[in-house]
């Protein structure tokens, strides 16, 4: 049940009876009329800008077509009153019964109240983490593997068939700095000194990889020339990093559907047959690029190199995807890999990366849209960095991994519920602030307690409505007579349940998880106000002394917000809390 739907759809049917009586002209389009609620909710239930966005198409005055328009939609049982503003601004109240069948339709559909068909199962990628398999996961790494496991959750909730995906960067010169870094600590484990330069990575996580190297090889790779030893090290420690990194997403109770190899695509084809798709449009030719904007770097010179012509399709210069040595740039597998997303028949493509690959965007949405013409869109979302503090101040952990604090790190000190929830409280875009004290502080200023503490209320009530011998089941209440709530605060509570539906359309549409976290904060703060109401007014409180149909029907609205609640954690990865410690 999407009420803002319903009453869309109410505006829109007189609308078109407006144009059959001659009243509105005809051929209107009537896409951009919306219903949704009011900016004050002293105006009223819900908001109609038909008459606003109509006005100019069907030259007329906005305030005679809402006039018009409210003097139908006020004969409508749903509607209890219509009232033009300024211009022609349409505010609505609708009759408390709509609430009332909003509780009860909650209870009924349980957790499947706000789902959407939006998607109509229309096939999603969703590529995100996607680190490099050289070590654990960090901080950085953390919030984009929760926004993007959100994200896909969010898009699943909204009716899509959605694939989560893991692309593992193992075809670049990084998995031999790897390899090296391995092979120290496997030299090491034979009781040598070694010493990590050239850029290896001296993390204490290598040392257990080392040691297993060699109980597996023994001393076959000691004192050998890298040629002997380096292939087989790569993959073994390439696998290694992989384990770990699955482990590390499984702290956060992540699962990917498909982990897609970047090596798989060298020396297969993969990447010659899709520079071929390229080069049969037209977009690949030899050529030398403009130097770079700015001061030009000492050591440049034109060079003749094969590129593409990705400023056909938006970028903003061609670029190169083979060297001029004959070995391909960083670009070329990476429009190999997308055009295998491509030609796995996706109708939707979202990258989650970093904010340090900003630069990398308008490059990437060229080559999808040359490789399926146009008809694949592309959703690129940057995330920007993760601050640490404590106690206010600069946060700066062991660092075990070496250079930077892990995905473990966090988790351990928090527990994954608290540590996803807050990486979604700001947009992806927005730096965000995580501070070990705040997030696992019992006040109203820490939004991940604010709701959990929302949900434990509502169990704690229906416990005591329970002890109390009401018989407070789901499919009880939502047979109970509910006509009583229709205090202000009651009501209040009810249109924010009611907003639910809408808000998983937008956030489906727009593909903003965080969304969700707000709605779920704002839901929230309704739900606590009305409990604190209930302490100075007790006809408002959830469990009524010795009046069970009372009880029932506070108990229903309680029980709906809980629902929704349950169902917005579950999209955000968070584990409604049952009570409070």
């Amino acid at each position: 049940m999407n009420l803002f739907s319903e009453i869309r759809d109410l505006v829109i049917e007189q609308l078109t009876a407006m144009q059959s009586e001659g009243a509105l002209p005809e051929g209107l389009d009537f896409t951009n009329v919306a219903v949704e609620p009011p900016r004050d909710a002293a105006h009223g239930d819900m908001a109609a800008n038909a008459a606003m966005v109509l006005a100019k198409p069907a030259k007329m005055k906005p305030r005679d077509i809402a006039e018009a328009l409210a003097a139908k939609l006020g004969a409508d049982a749903r509607v209890e009153t219509a009232e033009v503003a300024g211009p022609g601004f349409l505010n609505l109240r609708l009759a408390p019964v709509l609430w009332q069948d909003l509780v009860k339709a909650v209870l009924e559909n349980g957790n499947g109240f706000g789902r959407s068909a939006m998607g109509q199962g229309k096939k999603v990628n969703v590529e995100y983490v996607s680190a490099n398999p050289t070590g654990p996961l960090h901080v950085g790494h953390t919030r984009g593997a929760v926004f993007g496991d959100a994200l896909a959750s969010l898009l699943d909730y909204a009716g899509y068939n959605v694939t989560r995906e893991y692309y593992i960067n193992d075809g670049g010169a990084q998995v031999d700095v790897l390899a090296r870094s391995v092979y120290l600590r496997y030299l090491e484990a034979h009781g040598q000194e070694v010493a990590f330069e050239d850029g290896t990575y001296p993390g204490d996580y290598l040392i257990p990889v080392g040691e297993a190297l060699k109980d597996k090889v023994g001393d076959a790779y000691v004192g050998q020339d890298e040629s002997v030893w380096l292939a087989e090290v790569r993959e073994y420690a390439t696998e290694q990093m992989m384990d770990l990194i699955r482990a590390d997403l499984k702290q956060l109770n992540i699962e990917m559907d498909v982990f897609f190899s970047e090596k798989a695509l060298y020396g297969t084809g993969r990447i010659e047959d899709a520079l071929k798709s390229l080069e049969d449009k037209g977009l690949i030719y030899e050529g030398v690029l403009e130097p770079p904007k700015g001061k030009k770097p000492e050591d440049w010179e034109p060079r003749e190199q094969t590129l593409f012509r990705s400023t056909d399709h938006g970028d903003d210069v061609d670029r190169p995807v083979k060297k001029s040595d004959g070995s391909w740039t960083y670009f070329a597998p990476d429009i190999a890999y997308h055009y295998d997303k491509v030609t796995r028949g996706f109708d939707l493509l979202i990258d989650i990366f970093g904010a340090d690959h900003g630069g990398y965007v308008k490059r990437m949405k060229a080559a999808v849209s040359a490789l399926s013409d146009g008809q694949t869109p592309i959703d690129i979302k940057l995330t920007q960095l993760v601050k640490l503090f404590k106690n206010g101040e600069p946060f700066k952990m062991s660092k075990r991994a070496g250079t930077f604090v892990t995905l473990r790190d966090v988790v351990d000190q928090v527990g994954s519920d608290v540590t996803r929830f807050v990486m979604l409280t700001r947009k992806n875009d927005a730096p965000l602030d995580f501070d070990f004290d705040k997030v696992l502080e019992q006040s109203k200023d820490n939004p991940v307690f604010y709701v959990q503490y929302a949900h434990a209320r509502v169990c704690s009530a229906v416990k005591k409505a329970a002890e109390a011998g009401v018989d407070v089941s789901d499919a009880t209440i939502s047979g109970a007579d509910l006509s009583g709530l229709l205090d202000p605060a009651e009501v209040t509570v009810a249109k924010k349940v009611a907003e639910w539906p809408r808000l998983v359309e937008i956030a489906g549409r727009t593909n903003e998880p965080h969304r969700v976290a707000f709605y779920l904060y704002e839901l929230a703060s309704d739900l606590h106000s009305l409990y604190h109401t209930g302490k100075d007014k007790p006809e408002l409180r959830f469990v009524q002394e010795d009046n069970a149909q009372a009880t029932q029907a506070k108990i229903a609205l309680a029980r709906a917000v809980a629902i929704v609640i349950s169902s917005g954690l579950g999209i955000l990865g968070v584990t409604p809390a049952q009570e409070m410690r």
